[in-house]
């Protein structure tokens, strides 16, 4: 499969689980929460949220690089993430990581293994619940109080430039509460030890 430096390829659950099959096991990375991980991931992924991997994406990708670097997989819900995740680890010259076409969502929609605990909404339809419920307010309150349609304007423009952007203001702001961080968000040198641990074994 042939990767374009800013363009990252994909490979599809089936391509995947092959590779998993055929080994070396490829270095998978979950960037999305840690509430989300907790909740269901692929046996063997590596969670490092998307706000810590933009953080420390100089060190991450001195890690990763080297021979393997072609065996690296970015897994998200359904591949947006992944693919902020992507361009982030994409120095000059280097070719983007693969991406898991679909992410979870396809994963999970051909019955392969994952590894499930405590479960929580995902946070695009945090997104949607949040966005949702401020115009609705925005309006409603508008009746009586005229300037509050400009929020709802404002939440408006705020997803047309997301879409535009690719990129999620919002989302990133929920990403950061306790109900998405999980029992606690993993450090960069418990990231870094658990990727290691994960190609010792493979």
């Amino acid at each position: 499969m042939t990767i374009h430096p800013d363009r990252p390829a994909t490979l599809d659950v089936a391509a995947l689980r092959n590779l998993m099959d055929s080994g070396p096991a490829p270095r998978l990375i979950d960037v999305r929460t840690p509430g989300e991980f907790e909740t269901a991931h692929i046996p063997g992924s590596v969670n490092v949220p998307l706000d810590l991997l933009r953080e420390h994406r100089a060190r991450l990708r001195a890690h990763l690089e080297g021979p393997r670097w072609e065996q690296v997989v970015l897994v998200c819900r359904s591949g947006q993430r992944a693919a902020q995740a992507a361009a982030a680890l994409s120095g000059a010259g280097q070719a983007a990581p693969r991406l898991l076409e679909g992410g979870i969502l396809a994963w999970q929609g051909t019955g392969a293994p994952l590894r499930t605990g405590r479960a929580r909404w995902e946070l695009e339809r945090q997104v949607r619940l949040v966005a949702g419920s401020l115009v609705l307010t925005s309006i409603l309150a508008s009746t009586l109080f005229p300037p509050a349609k400009w929020l709802a304007a404002a939440i408006g423009g705020g997803l047309t430039f997301a879409a535009l952007s690719n990129t999620c203001a919002m989302g990133m702001l929920l990403a950061k509460l306790p109900y998405n961080r999980g029992p606690r968000r993993p450090s960069l040198e418990a990231v870094l030890g658990r990727l290691a641990q994960r190609e010792a074994t493979s």
